[in-house]
């Protein structure tokens, strides 16, 4: 069953990437008592990924910020280590938290998995953004495939 507007997050585990290395994290923990903009993408270093969803969140961090919310954070089905590369290779620059999830835990446990086989990607992520306060989803912004108009920073941008 897919996640909807007034869900808890469920709790599952990811690795944030961190100046002093891969650290375990809760999703209990990470969305406890703080609003986060949180963005799914199909995989670091792909082309629509690279090009436009992480840029666009580095780019309006200051803008979504201003807008209340506290963290924003990416995750892919990715290990930490590319995850880390990714961020260091685009900017990230504490704009945005890199959380690796390299089993694809979030996106079963949230039901937006997809299968990416026919790319030789295995099982993702499919695109999205959600906006959670306090474990509690706000917003949820899914992509159709092949798509890229409402999981980006300027579309949650309006929705604030």
């Amino acid at each position: 069953m897919t996640i909807k507007v007034g869900d808890r997050v469920p709790s599952t585990n990811f690795i944030k990437v961190t100046e002093g290395g891969p650290e375990p994290v809760s999703s209990d923990e990470f969305f406890a008592g703080r609003k986060v903009a949180l963005f799914s993408v199909p995989g670091a270093f792909t082309p629509t990924c690279s090009a436009k969803h992480l840029p666009g969140f580095v780019e309006k961090a200051d803008e979504l910020k201003a807008k209340g919310v506290d963290e924003i954070a990416c995750t892919a089905v990715n290990d930490a280590f590319v995850m880390g590369a990714w961020g260091k290779a685009s900017g990230v620059d504490g704009k945005v938290t890199m959380l690796a999830d390299g089993n694809g835990d979030f996106p079963k446990a949230v039901g937006l998995e997809m299968d990416g086989s026919k790319f030789g990607m295995g099982g993702r992520g499919q695109r999205f953004s959600m906006l959670v306060n306090d474990g509690v989803v706000e917003q949820l912004n899914v992509e159709a495939p092949g798509q890229f108009e409402v999981s980006s920073a300027d579309y949650m941008l309006g929705q604030l």
